[in-house]
């Protein structure tokens, strides 16, 4: 017959995990998208692990209430890793300027982790970041990291 203090010990480490477990999957999602009054940019993956090779899709969305300028096409986004070292950014046509982004809009790259010099990305932990301009001229900066696994 097993102890009581075994039972009790091993229904509290069966709850403890299913807490866990709800946790991580409640806060540990980037796919939460939250719109606020004012300038604001998301950044949004439909997870933040992914397995190597696997294509990550990004979306860029404006989550305020003003338009939102780029100083190119490719929306400001720059994937490094955590040192800050550039791993890729897209390819940004020269014929085109500035890119616009109005509050609600959205644009979507993905990633096949090759890197800007055409080596396959390590496992790791990524930095994707966009960076924008207000209607005032003000910064509006977002970053959000992803886990890439064997």
């Amino acid at each position: 017959m097993l102890a009581k203090s075994l039972v009790l010990f091993i229904g509290i480490g069966v709850v403890a995990g299913l807490g866990f477990g709800i946790y991580l999957v409640d806060f540990k999602s980037t796919s939460h998208l939250v719109f606020v009054e004012g300038p604001s940019v998301s950044i949004v993956t439909e997870k933040s692990d992914f397995k190597k090779g696997e294509t990550i899709l990004i979306r860029i969305v404006n989550s305020g209430t003003v338009p939102l300028l780029f100083s190119d096409s490719s929306y400001g986004l720059r994937i490094t890793g955590l040192s800050g070292i550039l791993m890729f950014s897209p390819a940004v046509s020269e014929k085109q300027g500035m890119s616009n982004l109005e509050p609600g809009d959205e644009v979507s790259f993905s990633w096949n982790q090759i890197k800007n010099d055409g080596d396959t990305a390590l496992e790791g932990l990524y930095k994707i970041s966009t960076k924008g301009i207000d209607d005032q001229g003000n910064n509006v900066e977002k970053s959000t990291t992803i886990t890439i696994w064997k």
